[in-house]
């Protein structure tokens, strides 16, 4: 550590001034000043010198200038009373960031051939935790023994990847299902906004995977009668049958009330489909039991939620992750970095008068995170990932 930081200290001045005086990161400022580790992409007597006159610039006399490169021999602590006004908040921070992309740069640095965050290419690219593993599970015993199931997860939470996960398996196990999936393209709630995913729409979607070659009938009350009959003789041949609904959240409360008229079409004792609903937590707004508009529905579904990475197994996904692309993670980031990671993906929550945390800690927005932080890292010119990079995006 530099006695630069100690300086800055003394000055009541944030380590962000300096590095928008330098018109460099915060992050690159916090390697310098912590580990005296200077960017490569600035030449490091002309930046001693801008700092230098930044430190000339806010009166700091001329001895304490000439030892501010100098390591300390024990950090320098200055008690403070109440925070400093000029610290930013996490609060005013961006959460989570947009689609990142691993560069050129970065893929030669750390050697990677593949990005470890991208679209999986089979089964064995998922990290499976035991909640993953049951709500794995749960979509795949409804699929081949039948039930009402909503799966609520947040934007990036991996429920695509389950409902691509579910048919694979289905194929691969030579499972006698059938997946009607509907297209949910532009679908919204009500026709305002976008065109809402009927009834009528999902019955003609399983029509044409049970009976693609069966002229539709010309009235509802027909079309719906021939759509049981189709799923009566589809069973009769060894088939069942699997509803699967993404973007279930845009779905209209009259289609809610629908689905389980459809859950109803069954032979003898025998139940003809089992649905599952992928949607985002709006879902679970709409599948509320104080909603007496859907009760009927709520009674019949199970409910489950796709919850964050658990803080405790955050080190043990990324392992995984670049272990599938042939990459240490020692290789790539340090244990630091995994608390930054965390720390960066909690939001402060106040809920009845205790303070708390909310966990963003999902494969998406961990991914961008560490790809960003990585992109950082090299053109700061540093060999790893550390929990000031981290800070520093």
């Amino acid at each position: 550590m530099l006695k630069l930081k100690g300086i800055l200290q003394d000055m009541g001045q944030p380590q962000a001034a300096l590095a928008q005086s330098l018109g460099v990161s915060s992050a690159a400022v916090a390697q310098l000043v912590n580990h005296n580790l200077w960017p490569r992409r600035l030449e490091g007597e002309l930046l001693r010198g801008r700092i230098r006159a930044f430190l000339s610039a806010s009166g700091v006399n001329d001895a304490a200038i000439a030892g501010a490169f100098d390591e300390a021999d024990a950090p320098v602590l200055k008690p403070v009373a109440k925070p400093c006004v000029n610290v930013v908040s996490k609060e005013d921070d961006s959460m989570l960031l947009p689609k990142q992309t691993l560069q050129p740069a970065t893929r030669k640095a750390f050697g990677l051939f593949r990005d470890p965050f991208d679209e999986l290419q089979s089964a064995e690219d998922m990290w499976v935790s035991p909640d993953i593993r049951y709500v794995r599970e749960a979509m795949y015993q409804t699929a081949r023994h039948g039930g009402f199931l909503a799966i609520e997860g947040e934007s990036g939470a991996g429920k695509s990847t389950l409902r691509r996960d579910l048919v694979n398996r289905l194929a691969q196990n030579n499972d006698a299902v059938l997946v009607i999936e509907p297209y949910v393209l532009a679908s919204e709630d009500n026709d305002t906004k976008g065109k809402s995913l009927k009834s009528t729409h999902i019955a003609e979607s399983m029509m044409a995977a049970v009976a693609p070659l069966a002229k539709p009938k010309s009235s509802p009350e027909a079309r719906f009668a021939q759509l049981h009959r189709a799923l009566k003789e589809s069973h009769a041949a060894g088939y069942r049958h699997c509803l699967v609904i993404e973007e279930a959240h845009s779905l209209p409360v009259p289609t809610l009330k629908h689905l389980k008229r459809i859950l109803e079409l069954e032979v003898g004792f025998t139940k003809l489909v089992s649905i599952i609903m992928i949607g985002q937590p709006e879902l679970g707004v709409k599948l509320s039991e104080r909603n007496a508009d859907v009760r009927e529905v709520v009674q019949r579904c199970e409910r489950v939620t796709l919850a964050p990475v658990d803080r405790s197994r955050l080190k043990e996904f990324l392992t995984f992750r670049f272990e599938r692309v042939g990459k240490a993670l020692a290789d790539v980031m340090d244990d630091g970095a995994v608390d930054a990671i965390v720390a960066r993906l909690s939001q402060p929550t106040r809920q009845g008068g205790r303070d708390g945390s909310v966990s963003l800690l999902y494969p998406l927005a961990i991914g961008n995170l560490l790809i960003a932080a990585m992109n950082l890292a090299v053109q700061l010119g540093v060999p790893k990932v550390s929990a000031d990079v981290v800070k520093g995006v």
